[in-house]
């Protein structure tokens, strides 16, 4: 395949900038904006759904009205861990423009919009848009001037269809098991979810005499389980924590902080903690202890309110901050794990959920936390439970990182066929009509 080298600003009919309009009239005047947000990333095409409308006039839509076929660049953006640049298809048929963030960017006569978008991919991969980003205001800004002087080669346009057709067959196929493999993902979710919602409510024991727990949402439990309320198997009442300004962390005690509590298994890794400047009297009144769980009391999404996690280490130095809710168990009578894996629950979290109230966020006061119903194995009965879900749910994690590693390779798969295919060393030529 012979390639002809020349700069990306002749593959396309400039780089034109989007806009985004006014509040829209909520009518049928009213056009599709794309924004970054729209991008389809690891498809390098645009999400089906979701799309924003603004009230554009007439005048700014005659540039920039997309084409099937058009490429869309990211012009600003970016983040910590991803570079801005990326570049996606515009597969549709709808009238729209482009954001402020993003440019549009029309394929010249003699080059394939698709095989471009996968140029752009090996490209942005390859992080060559690198020496192009210009860094303002923590946001990362594309010159798209230098990054379209950049040399490519090019096969003929003949070639670069059936290049892109090929890519488009392969792709497809990996993008499948990628997706397969998500799906298993949240599959092995559910069903930790319901081995640990059956396990503390229900026991061990199948052939274990029930009884009416008087609570509604509970339903039956083990015969020999109490019931109780959560204030009632705490130590001490529960608490909130302290409230620390922005310059003061980076040194000091370790915070536990309300991001904390999303891990997934539900109990906090003391590596992952913040750092934050206390004096002698916060450590002491916000001391946290080998055992304490955290409830989020405020949240923005509705199923996380009422979430909670366990920090089960000891350590001298942690204390915990003024967003999330201390309770300390009482040691005797509960087992922190237990306890933890049962407020995280389904039937409890969807009761949490039922107590909480939305505004602009969703809350629960402690009074709602704390008169919440809690079931009550026997000590013993509580441990035998947590080794139980121990050894259950490090089978479901290993299925899940197996699941998570066949995805990252499927990705690296996907990045050096497009590579390989665009640069030519794969001969695609006489592909499909074997």
């Amino acid at each position: 395949m012979q390639l002809l080298e020349v700069p990306l600003k002749r593959s396309v009919d400039g780089c034109v900038n989007g806009f985004w309009g006014g509040e829209p009239n909520e009518d049928e005047n009213d056009t599709i904006v794309i924004r970054v947000a729209d991008f389809e990333r690891a498809k390098l095409s645009l999400k089906d759904e979701g799309y924003t409308y603004r009230r554009i006039e007439d005048k700014e839509k005659v540039r920039r009205l997309l084409k099937f076929g058009d490429l869309l660049l990211e012009k600003s953006g970016g983040g910590e861990k991803t570079l801005v640049g990326q570049v996606v298809l515009f597969d549709k048929n709808f009238e729209a423009i482009t954001s402020n963030f993003v440019a549009k960017m029309t394929p010249n006569s003699g080059f394939d919009g698709r095989f471009l978008n996968y140029v752009f991919s090996r490209l942005y991969g390859d992080r060559i848009n690198y020496c192009s980003i210009k860094q303002n205001t923590g946001i990362q800004n594309l010159d798209s001037d230098s990054y379209l002087a950049e040399k490519v080669g090019f096969p003929a346009f003949e070639e670069q269809q059936k290049i892109a057709q090929f890519l488009d067959h392969e792709t497809a196929k990996i993008d499948t098991l990628i997706e397969k493999q998500q799906r298993l993902i949240e599959l092995l979710k559910e069903k930790r979810q319901a081995v640990i919602s059956h396990a503390v409510t229900k026991g061990l024991n199948p052939n274990a005499p029930m009884k009416d727990s008087g609570v509604e949402w509970l339903g039956e439990v083990p015969e020999h389980w109490e019931v109780k309320r959560l204030k009632d198997v705490l130590s001490e009442p529960v608490k909130n924590g302290l409230f620390k300004k922005k310059e003061q962390f980076g040194t000091g005690s370790f915070l536990v902080n309300v991001g904390d509590l999303y891990a997934d298994n539900y109990f906090i890794n003391l590596e992952t903690l913040e750092r934050v400047i206390t004096t002698p009297d916060e450590r002491k009144m916000y001391k946290v202890e080998a055992g304490d769980i955290f409830f989020v009391r405020s949240s923005l999404k509705l199923e996380g309110i009422g979430r909670s996690a366990c920090f089960l280490e000891n350590h001298d130095d942690v204390v915990f901050e003024c967003h999330i809710v201390n309770a300390r168990p009482n040691k005797q009578l509960m087992s922190s794990k237990y306890l933890t894996r049962y407020l995280n629950s389904l039937p409890v979290s969807q009761e949490f959920v039922s107590r909480s109230k939305t505004t602009t966020m969703t809350t629960i006061d402690q009074s709602n936390l704390v008169t919440i119903n809690v079931v009550v194995p026997p000590k013993k009965e509580q441990l035998e439970i947590d080794d139980y879900l121990d050894k259950q749910i490090s089978k479901i994690e290993k299925a899940e990182n197996y699941a998570l590693d066949s995805i990252d390779l499927l990705k690296e798969r996907r990045t050096a066929l497009i590579s390989a295919a665009v640069t030519g060393k794969i001969d695609v030529r006489n592909w499909g009509n074997l």
